[in-house]
């Protein structure tokens, strides 16, 4: 027989994790950084959040080690502490939709419906063989910098819409931060209604590296 106090220590410490991850806050800023290491103000203006609520939730991962930090001249950058910590997020993500009927219903009412048929990694890469195709990164451009899929081109959504002559005639398929992420789906809406032929990756870059396929960084 184990000793009690010892085995309650030793669960208290895997809840530890479990309670940096209970904030759907924080677990947004996992998400943006999967796609590369951010300032907390940065970081603060894309999770739309004040710098100093942006500090205290990266503080409460940092605490759980599931963020580190590095310094670049007078900024501090954050970054996840492994590729672990990726799948770990991505691994709550698909718990909760296949346990809670909630999420179905969030995730339309947040992505909406885009029409047409989503390519997978597997069919992007086949495709991208036998015909040409414009692969493209709709993020913000330090996420493309951060690593992106070799040959995509990149147009934040953003602009898109004043680029669109940039982008070749033919198929394009766009993508952006993940599954859950409503850039590459407001992109499609865009260019299916500028007469494009356009659909996206089913999921986007934080699955993608971690099916460990081939990520360019400039």
């Amino acid at each position: 027989m184990g000793d009690r106090d010892r085995k309650t220590a030793l669960f208290e410490q895997f809840a530890r994790v479990g309670k940096a991850l209970a904030s759907g806050k924080r677990l947004e800023l996992l998400d943006l950084l999967a796609q590369g290491e951010r300032d907390v103000a940065s970081l603060a203006a894309a999770a739309d959040l004040g710098v100093t609520t942006a500090s205290a939730h990266l503080q409460t991962l940092r605490q759980a080690n599931l963020v580190t930090t590095r310094r670049d001249g007078t900024r501090i950058l954050y970054r996840l502490a492994g590729r672990d910590v990726a799948d770990l997020y991505a691994r709550v993500r698909e718990v909760a939709e296949s346990h809670l009927p909630d999420v179905e219903a969030a995730r339309v009412a947040y992505l909406g419906e885009d029409g047409g048929q989503p390519v997978t990694r597997d069919q992007l890469q086949q495709l991208a063989k036998t015909k040409p195709v414009t692969v493209l990164d709709v993020r913000p451009p330090e996420e493309y910098v951060a690593g992106h899929i070799p040959g995509a081109v990149s147009i934040p959504l953003d602009e898109l819409a004043d680029r669109l002559a940039e982008i070749p005639d033919g198929q394009i398929v766009a993508y952006c931060r993940g599954a859950y992420c409503v850039l590459a789906h407001d992109a499609v809406r865009l260019l299916a209604a500028n007469g494009r032929a356009a659909t996206r990756l089913a999921d986007g870059m934080l699955e993608w590296r971690l099916a460990d396929l081939p990520v360019a960084v400039p």
